[in-house]
């Protein structure tokens, strides 16, 4: 349903059609490689976003239709034959990268517009891409997976507060922290006060909106692909489950599924009525 390493990314499983595996390994490994290039070991910054320009030049190459040059060939192959095959939209690509980018800087958004935006680049994305795969082009559609995706993306957030805020990462909105007496980069790793437990509970309750303004879509996707739309939604939720279960404390730790939820998952997803997540 999702991976850890890319959070907002539905796996090629056995629940997808066997020809869309192909496409849907391609973004998810081009997805993948970005990622790891804006985020992992101790590489400077400049040079992140050199490797990142660099990246970002092999997919225009591939998308003027010529071939890939080595360094990144075992991504951009396999990707080139993706976008010739089923005529993927190269923006949404590109708005990737150009998220992946943002986060070499470690911004502070000031309020929940930017930090939308960000999510517009950096999940919506990958929810637009997939619908494309399934000839899915209506514009009510389109929100409804956008909805979902930001929703995932803010839900990864607020579950990884304890992750994030050591690595100078901080995607509270300025505004929401202000709102409760906070400033965001005051914000630490530490048992959280009642406020922060507050701005918690809030900027949970603004995820779960989103999630179950998107959910109907999962009635929407046909086959097995909707089955795992469900289950991407019921997860998301039951993250936000466990977080107020313990309080909104995420400062401190991360919750996180295990497999004794998915029976709780599967039955939620049997039971998704077309127009709730539950």
């Amino acid at each position: 349903m999702s991976v850890e390493h890319y959070e907002n990314f539905p796996v090629a499983s056995w629940l997808c059609p066997a020809p869309l595996r192909p496409p849907i390994t391609a973004i998810y490994w081009f997805a993948r490689v970005a990622d790891d290039l804006a985020d992992e070991g101790a590489v400077p910054p400049a040079r992140r976003r050199a490797d990142l320009a660099e990246y970002r030049a092999e997919l225009a190459r591939i998308g003027a239709g010529q071939a890939p040059s080595p360094r990144w060939a075992a991504v951009f192959q396999p990707l080139a034959s993706a976008i010739r095959e089923h005529d993927l939209p190269l923006s949404l690509l590109d708005d990737l990268l150009d998220a992946f980018v943002q986060d070499t800087s470690n911004p502070i958004y000031p309020d929940r517009t930017a930090l939308l935006d960000y999510c517009r680049r950096s999940a919506n994305p990958i929810g637009r891409l997939l619908l494309h795969l399934y000839g899915i082009r209506e514009p009510a559609a389109l929100a409804r997976s956008d909805a979902i995706c930001s929703a995932l993306q803010l839900i990864n957030f607020w579950q990884d507060l304890s992750v994030d805020l050591p690595r100078g990462r901080h995607y509270v909105p300025a505004a929401d922290a202000a709102r409760h007496g906070l400033q965001v980069e005051s914000l630490r790793a530490k048992p959280p006060s009642p406020a922060e437990r507050a701005l918690v509970r809030e900027l949970c309750d603004w995820a779960d909106g989103l999630m179950r303004e998107g959910a109907p879509l999962a009635r929407q996707v046909p086959g097995r692909a909707g089955w795992e739309l469900r289950l991407v939604v019921q997860g998301g939720l039951r993250i936000l489950e466990k977080i107020a279960a313990m309080d909104h404390a995420t400062f401190t730790q991360r919750p996180a599924l295990t497999r004794w939820d998915a029976p709780r998952l599967v039955w939620r997803a049997w039971r998704q009525t077309p127009g709730a997540a539950s």
